[in-house]
């Protein structure tokens, strides 16, 4: 017998516990950070053994991966669902930044401190990379006419993680940087480095914003 998602009992149960044990995760991701996170005491949160969780997630790793996916798929279905609503290239940056300031420990999980021993699975990049492809989409909405620089000859022999997007060098360096001055802003930012210099993150995330776009 399945539900009206062709999802029998068993399965239903089964997506259930595996989310709790997730929600468990990311408490303990909050308190203690990945480092610490173990399975064991989860299973004990849960009301099971330790090897019986181990039929949910096979190890330590796997439920790392599932979180990053969760995480990266959470970003990119919002910046996507942002951009079709239509938003411009600071939208999205207010989007992103929303996002990560709603759950920083999600966010730190995929831009922060690498996990030590971890490496993740090639799916979990193909999911980053939407976020990059709606941020191409945006860049090339904008155009300012300005001269080549060496790093925008050098992207045109160095595009493939842009994949098939036929964007000109110049797109590819505009969303490149966005990329990584938004996510400088937020890192320091969401990590309280701001806090003790006591000027706006807004007006300095504004100011990037209209630098990258009149650049």
């Amino acid at each position: 017998m399945t539900d009206a998602d062709g999802q029998s009992p068993r399965e239903r149960y089964r997506d259930q516990v595996r989310a709790e044990i997730k929600q468990h995760a990311w408490e303990q991701i909050a308190t203690a950070g990945v480092p610490a996170l173990s399975l064991n005491a989860i299973a004990k949160q849960v009301g099971m053994s330790g090897p019986a969780l181990y039929r949910y997630f096979a190890s330590r790793d796997d439920l790392v991966t599932a979180l990053i996916r969760d995480a990266y798929r959470s970003l990119a279905d919002t910046v996507r669902a942002a951009f079709d609503g239509g938003a411009d290239l600071a939208g999205l940056a207010v989007t992103i930044r929303d996002w990560a300031r709603s759950d920083p420990q999600r966010y730190f999980l995929i831009y922060g401190t690498p996990v030590p021993g971890y490496h993740a699975p090639d799916d979990t990049t193909a999911i980053s990379s939407e976020v990059m492809a709606v941020l191409l989409e945006a860049c090339r909405a904008i155009t300012v006419d300005k001269p080549e620089t060496p790093f925008d000859k050098h992207l045109d022999s160095h595009r493939d993680w842009a994949g098939d997007d036929p964007a000109p060098s110049a797109t590819l360096h505009r969303a490149l940087a966005f990329w990584t001055r938004l996510h400088g802003v937020l890192s320091l930012e969401l990590a309280g480095h701001f806090t003790g210099m006591k000027f706006d993150p807004d007006l300095l995330i504004a100011d990037e914003l209209d630098d990258l776009t009149n650049r």
